[in-house]
């Protein structure tokens, strides 16, 4: 299989030995995207006016918060606060000169004030950052799985997907694949998702039989880390330990 550069951090996360490749792909873009934000680019006026704009959903705030700049982090907020506050006084002096305008969203919809708010809450710089190139990556799957055999035999023998990701994988595919290769790829998908759901079921059984005294002398099989595995399946939480193991 010919690799070309969009392809390999598809066919990289792939050939991990994780139960969501596309987990995996989107846990190095976040990685990327958090070194990216609390790196040096904290600097640069373009960055700090996206970052003062946007500011950060509470996940990434404490993801920045655990990457241990503490001065970078500092100066970020500091000038995303004083853009809120401008924001805010702004929208608070509209609404006290409209002279009543706030009662009039209460029943109807949103004041601007409180819209503006509840955006704030949903954005984050470094979501938006993530967003394109998982885009892509999607598209790369849809792309190789049309246009190489071996990557084809790759995803057949996959680990399968999280809920999440196995839902996105059927959702887009009718806009990348058609005819025979869009029937293939979705009864192969769901093929594949059931398959290791049962396997990680049924890994997740034994590990709580192994807490029963009757199963005390038992060997462990694949059940030792049968729970964060389960995580994955359900919540697509990944740890940097499964982002490294490789199939053998």
């Amino acid at each position: 299989m010919k690799e070309k550069l969009y392809t390999i951090p598809v066919n990289e996360a792939f050939q991990k030995a994780c139960e969501c490749p596309i987990c995996v792909m989107r846990a190095e873009l976040e990685k990327n995207a958090l070194e990216y934000t609390i790196g040096p680019s904290y600097m640069e006026d373009d960055v700090r006016a996206e970052t003062d704009r946007l500011g950060f959903c509470k996940d990434h705030m404490q993801k920045l918060w655990e990457q241990n700049n503490r001065l970078g982090l500092a100066l970020m907020t500091k000038t995303h606060m004083e853009k809120t506050i401008q924001e805010v006084r702004k929208l608070a002096e509209s609404e006290k000169k409209g002279g009543g305008i706030l009662q009039k969203f209460v029943k109807s919809e949103e004041s601007p004030l409180v819209s503006y708010l509840h955006q704030l809450e949903h954005s984050c710089f470094v979501c938006e950052r993530m967003k394109n190139s998982f885009e892509r990556y999607l598209i790369t799957v849809y792309y190789l799985w049309k246009n190489e055999e071996e990557f084809r035999h790759i995803y057949r023998d996959s680990k399968g997907f999280c809920n999440e990701h196995y839902a996105i994988l059927m959702q887009k595919a009718s806009k990348h694949l058609s005819g025979r290769e869009l029937e293939d790829f979705k009864e192969i998908t769901s093929e594949i998702y059931l398959k290791n759901m049962e396997r990680v079921l049924e890994d997740v059984e034994w590990f709580i039989n192994k807490f029963d005294y009757r199963y005390r002398e038992e060997p462990w099989k694949n059940a030792a880390d049968a729970l964060p595995r389960a995580l994955v399946k359900l919540n697509g939480i990944i740890t940097e330990d499964m982002m490294e193991k490789k199939d053998s």
